[in-house]
């Protein structure tokens, strides 16, 4: 899906790996052209595997599935974006990861678990190049960073928990809230050093990482 480009560039294509709205969304924010593609990548955690290792290995295997199903040899090399996010809460001294709730009712015991809580969002961004010189040549090294975004809930009711999933779209949200919309309301307090990273896609690394691969920002 192309888009229109704020500003006259030079750079090679841009692919992003990830079927998201709301990734397309941001990286829409750039005014860069770029294409989307889906990955089909297992996201199964492996057993005992922490969060940063997850998102980590998740975003690295949807830059390579994308890489990979969508290869074009004879034309130049393309800058390729992946992503994951996962978060975890600590409950009694263990480490809960948390899902996509997929449903009102999961959703609704998701934030019920939350409040009055503190989540840790582990958001992993990776950007790398296909190789210049045809596929035997070696790859360039991706730009690989993880931000963690530390969010404080509010003490919340039943009934607010019901509202607010029953006004917002978050079944498809790790978390099961949206901060860029009404899920703002949800919180005491957001740590972080990028606050784009919550939504799904760190924009300030991701920014480097651009211009590192040649592309002028702005």
């Amino acid at each position: 899906m192309p888009r229109n480009s704020a500003y006259a560039t030079d750079h090679p294509d841009i692919v992003l790996a990830s079927g998201s709205r709301h990734r397309a969304s941001q990286l829409d924010r750039l005014g860069l052209p770029f294409s989307a593609h889906s990955p089909d990548v297992d996201e199964t955690p492996h057993l005992g595997e922490p969060v940063r290792e997850l998102v980590t290995r998740l975003a690295l295997a949807k830059a390579q599935a994308v890489m990979t199903a969508h290869a074009r040899p004879d034309l130049p090399a393309r800058i390729f974006i992946a992503s994951d996010q996962s978060a975890a809460v600590d409950v009694n001294g263990e480490q809960h990861r948390l899902d996509k709730p997929g449903t009102p009712a999961r959703a609704e015991a998701q934030l019920q678990r939350l409040s009055g809580r503190e989540v840790a969002f582990h958001t992993s961004l990776v950007v790398t190049r296909e190789a210049d010189g045809g596929p035997e040549a070696e790859t360039p090294p991706a730009i690989v960073t993880v931000d963690v975004t530390r969010v404080r809930f509010r003490t919340l009711s039943d009934e607010e928990i019901r509202r607010y999933v029953a006004a917002d779209d978050v079944l498809d949200c790790a978390g099961a809230f949206r901060v860029e919309s009404l899920g703002i309301s949800l919180f005491e307090s957001i740590q972080s050093v990028d606050p784009t990273a919550l939504v799904g896609l760190p924009m300030i690394s991701l920014c480097a990482g651009l211009r590192a691969c040649g592309v002028s920002i702005p």
